[in-house]
């Protein structure tokens, strides 16, 4: 069973219906015990990183996903999920993050040229870096898919498992041991996301 952590920032029914479309159980809960039981946990986020670090934190859940990612659970963080996973964000001042990948997360416009808008929004190519990253083992290189940010990692070049350009090249995969993180949605991506959820479950990809 998947369990999506609930603590109160996140698209939860975008979530579950994308893991019922693949056929595979997933329920979103803010009980330890029921995370802490997964077979695989999946850390959403919406908003600013602080308030929903805080928010994290105030629930008791930042420990429980930490010693569940620690005893060696399948751990998927999506878009403001997996800016958590680093070890600080300074978004609006500087705010810890739950150090389960080492770099930071910054603000995209000290990259990207000015004319660009911010936030990034839309559809764009993913281009693979390193080994091979498992939750990518139904996904050509290339493919598209939905980004909704404007902050990104940096210093995660060892993790990284994907970027995308958008004016300068910036992080859209990072990969840890059982730690996985998508800066974009993989819910919103179609097809594409779809088998990416099918990899993370350890299912096979989609009929086309």
């Amino acid at each position: 069973m998947v369990a999506i952590v609930d603590y109160g920032v996140g698209n939860l029914f975008s979530l579950t219906s994308s893991f019922a479309a693949i056929g595979e159980e997933a329920m979103a809960t803010g009980e330890p015990e029921k995370l802490l039981r997964a077979d695989r946990l999946v850390l959403p986020g919406v908003g600013a990183f602080g308030d929903a670090a805080e928010a994290l934190r105030m629930s008791g859940l930042a420990d429980v996903v930490i010693e569940a990612a620690k005893k060696g659970t399948p751990l998927l963080g999506i878009c403001l999920g997996m800016q958590l996973l680093f070890d600080e964000s300074y978004e609006y001042g500087l705010h810890p993050g739950l150090g389960l990948i080492p770099g930071q997360v910054r603000a995209i416009s000290e990259r990207i040229p000015p004319e660009l808008k911010i936030p990034h929004i839309g559809w764009n190519a993913l281009h693979f870096t390193g080994e091979a990253c498992p939750i990518f083992r139904h996904t050509k290189e290339g493919a598209y898919v939905y980004f909704v940010h404007s902050y990104a990692a940096v210093g995660c070049e060892e993790n990284t498992a994907a970027v995308t350009d958008y004016g300068a090249s910036l992080t859209a995969a990072v990969w840890k041991d059982n730690v996985y993180g998508t800066q974009f949605h993989p819910e919103k991506s179609g097809r594409v996301g779809l088998d990416m959820l099918r990899a993370f479950c350890g299912k096979e990809a989609g009929a086309c």
